[in-house]
């Protein structure tokens, strides 16, 4: 394995911005990754895994590892047990497999529809939206343990899934990587329907019982309006979606917070445990930012509240430096501390 040295990483993100890896090597199977790894190890060299790149920030300096960028490919899909199973190598496009899985009439990703980056990103940040999230349908996540050399297997429930979080990206950050992931789907399963935005878009289509079809058009339309599908075109598309996480507090401060926004209409979702999810987007708005905001070369999406976006002439340090802004903002008028999304490499500090 010969990785190429100083390869320019800002071309290999969606943002846009960022200094190059130091060394950069592509894996099309599993064992170049073994490859890499071993390379890495015999020079002490730390492995970052690259997917997509739509939810990665880079430090304007770079980053002083063997940067992995995974391609591996294959999909096979089999029914057993009354379930379908979907298993996709990690390097396989997202949205692709979400189509898949609904085209063959199998429920369960449907509402993920539209979501950039690939396979192997869904487990590390249990990825969601409108209603579901991967955690609820991933059987098996194959990966190899860079601690010990071997690729080794998780069961759901050893993944630890929470709210966009994982064994794999906060229990033990940059230990796995993910090689291929297992989907339990449900052959001729209803639809979705859980979040009011997906309900709207179809009630103005007049569909009273909504396909697999129906809501994948409802999700990826209502992505759109937000700029939140890759289009080369979109004057938003330089950005990593949602830059903050919906933050989550304990049910005896939510009063707290109300009565700071001052507003009865104020977004809100108990959770079972008893604590309470509210809109980063809508906290980010009523602290005084509003959709189209300018700050030199970054701002706010002319879309959406919750995603910044990169500019000409943009550096990591100034998405950064917004995106501190506008949780500071949030926490003076709130008192909630939001939570950045994208994974941040190299001399980041938040």
């Amino acid at each position: 394995m010969l990785p190429r040295e100083y390869v320019p990483l800002a071309d290999h993100c969606t943002m846009g911005v960022g200094g190059p890896a130091r060394y950069f090597v592509e894996a099309r199977d599993e064992a170049a990754v073994l490859a890499a790894h071993e390379w890495a190890q015999a020079r002490r060299v730390p492995i970052r895994v690259l997917g997509g790149g739509s939810n990665l920030v880079v430090a304007d300096e770079g980053v002083e590892a063997l940067v992995v960028k995974i391609a591996l490919r294959g999909v096979n899909a089999r029914l057993t047990d009354g379930a379908a199973e979907l298993t996709a190598a990690a390097g396989e496009p997202w949205d692709d497999l979400v189509r898949d899985s609904v085209e063959r009439g199998w429920a369960g990703l449907e509402c993920l529809s539209g979501i950039p980056g690939l396979v192997g990103a869904t487990p590390m940040q249990n990825v969601g939206a409108y209603g579901q999230e991967v955690g609820e349908c991933v059987s098996n996540v194959r990966a190899l343990d860079t601690a010990t050399g071997r690729i080794v297997a998780f069961a759901n429930r050893e993944c630890r899934f929470d709210y966009r979080d994982s064994v794999f990206r906060s229990g033990e950050p940059g230990r796995y990587v993910v090689l291929s992931v297992s989907y339990r789907l449900r052959p001729g399963g209803a639809a979705t329907v859980r979040y009011v935005d997906v309900e709207k878009a179809l009630a103005a289509r007049g569909i009273v019982s909504p396909t697999l079809a129906d809501v994948r058009a409802g999700v990826l339309a209502i992505r759109r309006s937000k700029s939140m599908v890759l289009d080369p075109h979109d004057e938003n598309r330089r950005s990593c979606g949602s830059f903050f996480t919906n933050p989550i507090i304990a049910g005896d401060a939510f009063a707290g917070v109300a009565a700071r926004a001052g507003d009865a209409s104020m977004p809100r979702w108990p959770l079972p445990d008893g604590r309470v999810k509210l809109s980063a987007a809508w906290l980010i708005e009523r602290a005084g930012f509003t959709r189209g905001l300018t700050d030199g070369p970054v701002g706010l999406s002319t879309r959406h509240s919750l995603a910044v976006v990169a500019h000409d002439n943009a550096r990591a340090k100034d998405v950064l430096l917004f995106a501190r802004r506008l949780q500071s903002a949030v926490e003076q008028r709130f008192g909630v501390r939001l939570t950045p999304e994208p994974v941040l490499w190299g001399t980041i500090e938040w």
